[in-house]
């Protein structure tokens, strides 16, 4: 079964060959990325290590930034492995409003080898969810489209059912970090249980971590002992 798949791999690389998504150079390692390109990804290797927050300076062991150490929040760690910046922020934004699938599968890629790196492994993986009106308008869930190839690639169940945005929240782009939190305050509740003590909550991109902390306090309400946040890009 592994030989056919290689086979199928083969042939698919033949006949559609990857090309970079960023310079439309041929693709490497079966990716839509050069290897050029994958080379100057803006990476975040400076960070807190709960909520990613970049920082000035390294540390020898794990930092916590000064937010973190004044109020904590919800989430137990934040994995992120690049900046909200160049490529990475043209990559999401154009995923996210102009439904470019393909930069979802390749996002979800180098997520799944940064995480299959660096991460323990969930018992499964939540993607937020959009409100049902923000879904209607735009058709799809970016964080849903990253974390189907995240899944596939880590083997790892994916949850599209448990929990709901049932407010819907206004854009917080302009948003303070007070503000964020005020917005996003009860905005998701479980429909159903989730039997799992560790969940990966999975989303393209954190600003202030107002979302994910909302939605980890109600997972750690409901009984999971861990959440952690995967995203493919720290603001």
């Amino acid at each position: 079964m592994c030989g056919f798949k290689v086979c199928v791999k083969v042939l698919q690389n033949y006949l559609l060959p990857p090309t970079c998504i960023l310079c439309g150079n041929p693709g490497f390692n079966s990716r839509d990325i050069c290897y050029s390109c994958y080379t100057h990804l803006p990476r975040n290797n400076l960070c807190c290590y709960q909520c990613a927050e970049i920082l000035e300076t390294g540390a020898v062991t794990p930092r916590l930034c000064g937010r973190c150490l004044s109020q904590s929040p919800a989430f137990d760690q934040t994995f992120a492995p690049f900046i909200h910046q160049g490529a990475i922020r043209h990559l999401i934004s154009n995923l996210k409003f102009s439904a470019n699938y393909k930069n979802a599968r390749l996002l979800g890629l180098l997520l799944a080898e940064y995480l299959e790196q660096n991460a323990q492994r969930p018992d499964l993986i939540l993607p937020i969810p959009l409100h049902k009106a923000r879904y209607r308008d735009r058709s799809f869930n970016q964080a849903i489209e990253i974390a189907r190839t995240v899944s596939k690639e880590l083997k790892i169940p994916l949850d599209l059912s448990s929990c709901k945005r049932h407010i819907d929240t206004p854009h917080q782009t302009q948003l303070s970090a007070k503000q964020r939190r005020k917005n996003i305050k009860n905005a998701f509740s479980l429909i159903k249980p989730i039997h799992a003590e560790h969940v990966a909550i999975l989303d393209d991109v954190m600003t202030t971590g107002s979302t994910a902390h909302e939605l980890a306090a109600l997972l750690k309400k409901s009984g999971v002992t861990q959440v952690d946040v995967w995203v493919c890009a720290r603001a």
